[in-house]
């Protein structure tokens, strides 16, 4: 049998998925890409998890895709994901509609920026090093950092990391807005745990309607999200979890969310 790439584990409402590829820097081969979008499908259909946290076992995040196996996948035009599976990218295939949380340390290169980029909160170890470098191989980033970049980056951002394919620091990826906690090495795996777990801890129809309207004003326009904000609204304040939001609030106790 082939030793499984990827470790998955459901916590207290959050699945955790585990790079677990160590001995290769995590580098992404056809396999490794598979069962992540196996699990962000996981993620999506089941009604137990409400929050994702993606990390990596090992030192490293990922040192990018692994090129002698993907790169002629590509050019002979396979897909890398399953037509039927979420993709992690968000680029083509199934959407997903809850939350994943980020943490990085090591080499953060190539896909790993982009699974960042299409992350919702990311945390990274002051030691990490970032790299999107395909145009030093003769390529072209394909996993949405000439997508994202620049619209969550800025222009002159996007573009002095993307042209020169240099690498840069958690500081600079702070700064720029890729990366939104720097955590001292070794740290990040329980920072974003704890970020995650206090998503889970919200009501989960909530947490999605709330992403899906930020995501459509982000991708289609504020004019369509304002469209659908009242609609989402008002649909949320007919369901048991709004009402339990309220009766906690009244009672002055923690809420207990079911999703319902």
């Amino acid at each position: 049998m082939t030793e499984s790439t990827l470790t998955v584990e459901l916590r207290d409402h959050v699945l955790h998925m585990g790079l677990d590829r160590a001995r290769k820097r995590n580098a992404f081969d056809l396999q490794l890409l598979r069962e992540l979008a196996e699990a962000y499908t996981r993620m999506e259909e089941d009604p137990e998890v409400r929050c994702g946290l993606l990390f990596a076992h090992g030192d490293h995040f990922t040192a990018g895709l692994d090129l002698a196996e993907v790169g002629p996948a590509v050019s002979r035009g396979e897909q890398l994901f399953p037509a039927e599976a979420v993709d992690p990218l968000q680029l083509f295939g199934r959407g997903r509609s809850k939350p994943v949380v980020l943490a990085v340390q090591g080499y953060c290169f190539t896909i790993g920026i982009e699974l960042a980029l299409a992350c919702d909160v990311r945390v990274a170890a002051a030691g990490t090093r970032f790299r999107q470098m395909e145009v030093a191989r003769g390529i072209m980033p394909f996993g949405g950092a000439t997508l994202r970049f620049p619209t969550l980056l800025g222009w002159g951002d996007a573009m002095k990391w993307l042209l020169t394919g240099a690498e840069f620091t958690a500081a600079e990826a702070l700064r720029i807005g890729l990366i939104q906690e720097v955590v001292a090495d070794g740290e990040q795996f329980a920072a974003a745990g704890a970020v995650a777990a206090r998503i889970a801890a919200q009501a989960p129809l909530a947490v999605q309607a709330t992403r899906r309207n930020a995501a459509l004003a982000v991708e289609h326009g504020p004019a369509e999200a304002r469209a659908a904000l009242m609609g989402e609204a008002r649909r949320l304040m007919h369901t048991q979890d709004a009402a339990e939001g309220l009766a906690s609030f009244v009672e002055r106790r923690e809420a207990r969310f079911k999703g319902l």
